[in-house]
């Protein structure tokens, strides 16, 4: 069997170093699982690798995000049932991730895609013989709501939160390198916050500040127009392939991204194969505060994803935007980003 360690990036293998000192060698069976594997040909990116409107510098799956979260809960807690239950957050995801939360019109809470995970799971013979093998029930992994150091309510730090910051500004947009990482990780211990609830929390003032500082230039790409429009454009090809029953709402959930585009690319109907490579190739989108007839024009709304996290002030927990006027001006600058009311590429959508 094909070690997963050995297939990653160079800077992948050094980004989760840096994430778990140690890597648990029992979390490899659960990785190596069908179900796990499947969403290694799914993206973070929720479509930005396929256009080049995005320069996505190497492939990120959601395979990797997952194991990413787990080794941040494990380097936390060393909790097997809390790390696992970060493993399999993501499993029921589908293809090209939040575009079909677009298909699904669900553009500003995103979550339209977590309802399957409880049936994968119990489904998995692999799964259920490893989970009784470590005497762990369904019940104790299918939901890492369960667990705040894994997951938590916007604007609070969790784990999930924590890797999709780094990892999307290491890969996708740059705003990292590998030692900045590391200083803001290291500085991150557990506390308990205003709700008497663990959560992740910094130690030092200047270092959550630079945390905040650099990330605050990254939230603006998520719902920057280029995204949105990509997010979106992918949503109607899917629909229309959907329509036209060339795949099914299920196949979203069983098939690699490249099988799916390989299914548009080869579509009997030639508008939609035809759209889908003039979105290949297309390597800009344009701002409009106007609709524009005869292109593919859109006006979408999207989900705000930001952190304010705690920081420790005199040995007590309190959120940075409260003691730090730099945190608080680069969070507010991003809550008040604006952008054109519509975007379009220059070309239509034909189905």
């Amino acid at each position: 069997m094909t070690n997963y360690l050995d297939g990653l990036n160079k800077e992948v293998s050094d980004y989760f170093k840096i994430l778990s000192s140690v890597f648990p060698e029992w979390l490899l069976d659960y990785i190596n699982t069908p179900e796990m594997q499947r969403i290694s040909g799914i993206s973070m990116s929720c479509g930005t690798d396929y256009t080049k409107v995005f320069n996505v510098r190497y492939w990120y799956s959601n395979l990797d995000h997952s194991v990413g979260v787990a080794l941040i809960i494990w380097n936390f807690t060393h909790d097997k049932k809390q790390t696992l239950s970060g493993l399999f957050h993501d499993i029921a995801n589908p293809v090209f991730k939040h575009c079909v939360d677009f298909l699904n019109n669900d553009h500003e809470k995103q979550e339209s895609i977590d309802d399957r995970i409880y049936d994968i799971l119990r489904g998995s013979a692999e799964i259920t013989k490893l989970l009784n093998r470590d005497g762990i029930t369904f019940e104790e992994v299918d939901d890492y709501k369960l667990y705040p150091i894994a997951d938590n309510d916007t604007p609070r730090l969790s784990a999930d939160r924590f890797e999709y910051t780094f990892s999307s500004g290491l890969v996708f947009f740059r705003v990292w390198n590998l030692d900045d990482i590391k200083e803001c990780y290291d500085n991150v211990i557990i506390s308990k916050n205003e709700d008497g609830i663990s959560e992740l929390c910094f130690k030092e003032i200047g270092i959550c500040e630079k945390y905040i500082n650099i990330i605050s230039k990254l939230w603006p790409h998520w719902i920057d127009n280029d995204d949105k429009i990509v997010m979106q454009f992918i949503a109607d090809i899917l629909q229309a392939m959907i329509n036209g029953e060339y795949i099914s709402i299920d196949d979203l959930y069983k098939l690699s991204e490249n099988e799916v585009i390989n299914h548009i690319l080869e579509c009997p109907n030639r508008n939609i194969a035809e759209s889908f490579r003039k979105f290949q190739n297309t390597s800009e989108a344009y701002n409009s505060d106007v609709y524009v007839d005869g292109k593919y024009c859109v006006s979408v709304k999207s989900k705000r994803r930001y952190i304010i996290p705690l920081v420790l002030v005199n040995n007590k927990p309190v959120r940075i935007d409260k003691v730090s006027n730099q945190a608080k001006d680069d969070i507010e600058g991003y809550l008040n980003f604006k952008t054109s009311e519509f975007v379009y590429f220059d070309f239509e959508l034909k189905k």
